[in-house]
């Protein structure tokens, strides 16, 4: 019973654990965070595919959502529209993802989830759990320690975060009739964006970045752009101590824009930076590094999808992730600036 409905488990633990989180900072994250994260339950169950199972934990968390938070609270009484049309987003959002992962094929998208559900949502969801319990249990808990905990809660999340975005991103990628979402992007933004998925300590730890005076706007997807930086700046935290360089570099040139991410680390072999774009695939003894193998996969479809190449290499006492993505539109009399 538990085997077949395992991700439904999963959900409802991890719509547990967004309760927990929401009335713990309900003071600091005001009813629109607090929605948005109650759709991580709803999301995690959607993937699966079964349009029965997204709508009971879309109903739950509407349930916890009306009761705890919408006014009046600790009732089913709605008095203003918008709620309502906040309800029928969250069934909306859950049914597209589910019908987009049934278009997936069924033993791929099983084998996502059996890599992502069972481990990696499944330890920041557990470190979650661990230091909320913490929080509630223990009264007399110093204040150092409480920030250390905290800060751990927002790590998990934002690990949580990106694991579900890369897999939306995954069954967005494979769909042969995509259609990219072109804007002109200022790339310098886009990686301030994705520089928003971790915690101060460890951007300024370390990180050391630089951006060609004279970039120019860029025709691409940003919401793809964005994953692309912040599955790399995950990549280069995952795999560099804290005593490590990271450098980024964004290059203006005459045919396009070359994006260099360089980690201070040990060499790589030469299997292992061929096949390091590979889905799933894992450095030998990285057991105790968490990933499972999809992020730099993604990297690579985003990039393909810009018409653009993703290659690493070794370089002076690191690795290197570069990217040389083509001019595909021309920008023109338009300013960087507006």
């Amino acid at each position: 019973m538990y085997q077949r409905h395992r991700y439904l488990f999963t959900a409802l633990l991890t719509l547990g654990a967004v309760v927990i989180i929401s009335q713990i900072f309900q003071t600091y994250l005001g009813l629109v965070n607090i929605a948005l994260i109650h759709l991580i339950p709803i999301i995690v169950v959607a993937l699966r595919g079964n349009f029965f199972a997204t709508s009971l934990v879309a109903l739950l968390a509407i349930l916890c959502l009306n009761i705890l938070y919408v006014p009046p609270i600790y009732s089913f009484s709605v008095h203003d529209i918008i709620y309502l049309w906040s309800f029928v987003i969250f069934l909306l959002v859950g049914y597209i993802i589910t019908w987009q992962a049934q278009k997936i094929q069924g033993n791929e998208i099983r084998e996502i989830l059996l890599n992502t559900l069972s481990h990696d949502l499944k330890t920041p969801l557990s470190s979650i759990l661990g230091s909320t319990t913490l929080l509630l249990e223990d009264t007399k808990v110093t204040e150092e320690t409480k920030n250390i905990l905290l800060q751990d809660i927002k790590n998990s999340s934002d690990k949580m975060h990106r694991l579900i975005n890369n897999l939306l991103d995954n069954a967005r990628l494979k769909d042969k009739h995509l259609k990219l979402q072109m804007n002109w992007c200022d790339l310098e933004d886009i990686l301030s964006v994705a520089l928003n998925d971790f915690d101060e300590m460890q951007i300024q730890r370390s990180l050391s970045i630089h951006i060609d005076p004279n970039l120019k706007l860029y025709w691409g997807d940003e919401n793809l752009l964005v994953r692309l930086f912040a599955n790399l700046l995950d990549n280069a935290f995952k795999y560099s101590t804290h005593t490590k360089r990271i450098k980024i570099d964004i290059i203006q040139e005459q045919k396009g824009v070359k994006i260099v991410f360089f980690n201070e680390s040990s060499p790589l072999r030469k299997n292992n930076l061929e096949s390091i774009f590979d889905k799933f695939y894992r450095l030998e003894n990285t057991q105790d590094i968490s990933g499972n193998g999809i992020g730099l996969f993604i990297c690579q479809s985003i990039v393909a999808s810009h018409h653009g190449k993703i290659s690493a290499y070794n370089q002076d006492n690191g690795v290197c992730f570069e990217i040389q993505f083509p001019i595909i539109k021309q920008l023109n009399h338009i300013q960087k600036e507006l």
